[in-house]
């Protein structure tokens, strides 16, 4: 397979698809436009209105700005607008998986997030001869987060701990790279 190919598949796998987004968007707009429909053949052929008429329906809009309360107006404007945002929101941002591509290998190899923590955990734990529940690993898109909690009488220098868990991290070969941020919790300790 070609590197493009590779490289398409790999961002298939590590962002998510907006499609549910857009059905729950596509089937409430067309809700309202089934909904305006039968509104409107109702009306032509005489027949009273489901909720409304159109008629009462652009009557109510054109009024809207005068006979309605300013404050209901305003928290009207600001849900849609808020609606507007999040769909602007979706469909810009990019969604992503808790996975990561291993750049080591020619191939497309991808690696959940929870794997990547767990080993480097097991790493840690191995380096400084801690338990593993004593090591917390948090992996997001750009950042592992290394929370060492040591018993009562160890000490651990946080240098110490953040090139070990940067020389795991680079072993791995990872893409997006990670930034590792550690800290050595002195709080709760105990044997």
């Amino acid at each position: 397979m070609s590197n493009a190919i590779l490289n398409r598949i790999v961002r298939r796998e590590t962002h998510t698809p907006r499609t549910t987004a857009m059905f729950v968007v596509v089937l409430l707009l067309a809700a309202a436009l089934v909904y305006l429909a039968v509104e409107e053949i109702l009306h032509l052929s005489g027949v009273g209105p489901l909720l409304w008429s159109p008629v009462d329906m652009v009557a109510w809009a054109s009024a809207l700005p005068t006979e309605q309360p300013r404050g209901a107006v305003a928290v009207g404007a600001a849900v849609v607008v808020l609606a507007g945002i999040v769909l602007l929101v979706l469909a810009v941002a990019p969604g992503r998986r808790s996975r990561h591509a291993l750049d080591a290998t020619d191939h497309a190899v991808l690696v959940d997030n929870g794997v990547i923590a767990s080993a480097l955990s097991r790493r840690l734990s191995e380096e400084t001869g801690l338990s593993p529940d004593a090591i917390v690993v948090g992996v997001g898109h750009r950042t592992a987060d290394v929370t060492v909690k040591p018993e009562t009488g160890w000490s651990l220098d946080e240098r110490h701990v953040r090139e070990i868990a940067d020389a795991e991290i680079s072993r791995y070969g990872l893409s997006p790279s990670l930034k590792t941020r550690v800290r050595i919790s002195r709080a709760g300790q105990g044997g």
